[in-house]
């Protein structure tokens, strides 16, 4: 339960946000207060603007990535029920919510829309955040059993 509503509310968030954001003119900034700013940009590449103009590629990727998860969270991980915890569900929802509300933005709008920006950091998104946030939780996780089957 724990996977499919955390995926839900990321993407729920994700939309909300990029959804008000979508109602600025593109490259136009929103906010902003020192090194930090809102802006309304759309990216038709991957994180940190690579791979632009290959939404395509970048839409097969997350279709790939999102039926593994759904694999994972439905079947494998019953085989590997060290794996089965709060925080590899709470992980895993969050890329699996991060990918799909990308994925959402690719085919409604031939991009992705990001909006925060920090310094000299690229842009980015609730999406974007999710994502890495989940696979830092995730990599803890695996590291935490590790470390626990060394003992």
């Amino acid at each position: 339960m724990v996977f499919f509503l955390t995926a839900l509310l990321v993407v729920a968030a994700d939309q909300l946000s990029k959804f008000w954001i979508r109602s600025y003119p593109e490259d136009h900034t929103i906010f902003q207060a020192g090194f930090f700013r809102i802006i309304h940009i759309k990216n038709t590449g991957a994180s940190f603007g690579l791979f632009q103009d290959h939404s395509f590629v970048l839409t097969i990727v997350a279709i790939v990535g999102i039926a593994l998860l759904l694999t994972y969270a439905l079947f494998v991980y019953r085989r590997y029920p060290s794996l089965d915890n709060r925080l590899s569900r709470l992980a895993l929802g969050l890329i699996l919510g991060g990918t799909m509300g990308n994925l959402i933005d690719r085919l409604c709008f031939g991009g992705v829309t990001d909006f925060i920006s920090i310094g000299i950091w690229p842009a980015f998104n609730i999406a974007d955040s999710a994502i890495v946030v989940g696979a830092i939780l995730f990599a803890y996780s695996l590291l935490s059993l590790a470390r626990a089957g060394k003992h």
